[in-house]
């Protein structure tokens, strides 16, 4: 049977309240890019989950098919689409990302 990469990501996206796609690990970044999209996350000290793209080709393709959006990394929150690393950045630096996590995890923590 033929692997379907769409429903891979959606269902990657729908287990994570934040997902991040990007080059390399949470731990070893393999782009500035990347490297400072983890940074942001970290900085607000709150859990989420990385998928390497650079070990799955199809995926690398595919997730840039699945949002229309060229680059990577490419950031999820509670299943929507925030952007890329310049736009994840500018939300934190202008405070508006913090509101937003805590909106997602608060929606977690309210469902368990």
């Amino acid at each position: 049977m033929a692997r379907d990469v769409q429903a891979e990501i959606t269902d990657e996206i729908n287990r994570n309240k934040i997902l991040i796609y990007m080059k390399g690990t949470r731990l070893f970044p393999q782009c500035g890019f990347s490297a400072a999209t983890v940074k942001v996350f970290e900085r607000l000290g709150v859990p989420f989950e990385t998928v390497d793209i650079l070990a799955d080709p199809e995926k690398r393709q595919a997730i840039k098919e699945f949002t229309n959006w060229p680059t990577i990394p490419q950031v999820y929150v509670d299943g929507k689409f925030i952007g890329g690393c310049d736009i994840v950045c500018e939300m934190y630096e202008r405070g508006e990302l913090q509101g937003v996590v805590d909106a997602a995890l608060g929606a977690r923590t309210a469902s368990s």
